[in-house]
């Protein structure tokens, strides 16, 4: 699920990868929302929260709110860095291995939230879970040649209604530039990833009446699920210049 890339890719293993990541940052989303009140992976409202301070003269919230979205950016170009660097020297299984780090830092978050007082608590939690979303988007835009966002559902549902009306053209017998079948299997990704968000989003804040701060680190493990199968696979595949199939 996490060695092959671009082209390589069938609808099959995007909507694998899509619907486990988005149903994860749903869950820790919704969660934390629950929790402190912040979205971490709201760039959208975050920016816009930004605007709205700073107009009002509140800069210090407006900065806060800024740092979040400048954790947000931090995630995707670590990611991207550690990416493009493990594909330059033929690290098989790069993806895999970033989504492997990303479980241990949500587990370590979450164990962190459980350890700190409420005041180191609330920024703690927003700006890791920030930086980790950033991360995580990253890792499925580049795999997927950007047909995966698990994090943008603004994006995804202007993708939805795009397909939509081109698949009504289709079906009134227009002329499209998307073959009928690619426009479906798109359709089903996206209208399936914002679906697995917001039942993640249900699940998340369900975990979090019962079990509290715990959800976080629990929520490392679909993550693990993934990573480990694609890592253990490349393992034992040999060193190459880009990533191999699998």
């Amino acid at each position: 699920m996490l060695i092959r890339q671009g082209d390589e890719r069938d609808g099959r293993l995007d909507r694998r990868l899509a619907f486990t990541l988005a149903s994860v940052a749903g869950a820790i989303n919704a969660a934390a929302f629950h929790a402190v009140g912040f979205f971490s992976a709201n760039m959208t409202g975050n920016v816009s929260s930004v605007s709205n301070l700073l107009a009002l003269g509140q800069w210090a919230h407006g900065l806060g709110y800024l740092v979040i979205v400048l954790a947000f950016i931090g995630g995707a170009m670590v990611s991207t860095l550690v990416i493009s660097a493990g594909l330059r020297h033929g690290v098989i299984g790069i993806y895999a291995r970033v989504v492997v780090v990303e479980a241990i830092l949500l587990a370590l978050l979450g164990a962190a939230r459980m350890s700190l007082d409420v005041a180191a608590g609330i920024p703690t939690l927003i700006l890791g879970l920030s930086f980790l979303m950033g991360l995580q988007n990253a890792i499925v835009t580049r795999i997927s040649d950007a047909r995966i966002r698990t994090t943008h559902v603004s994006g995804m549902s202007t993708d939805i209604g795009i397909e939509l009306a081109d698949l009504i053209n289709i079906l009134l017998g227009k002329a499209s530039a998307v073959p009928r079948p690619v426009l479906e299997t798109r359709l089903f990704l996206h209208i399936g990833t914002v679906i697995c968000f917001l039942a993640g989003g249900v699940v998340g804040v369900a975990a979090y009446v019962w079990i509290r701060d715990a959800t976080f680190s629990l929520a490392a493990i679909p993550l693990l699920l993934v990573a480990l199968p694609s890592l253990l696979r490349s393992s034992r595949q040999p060193s190459s210049g880009t990533e191999s199939p699998g």
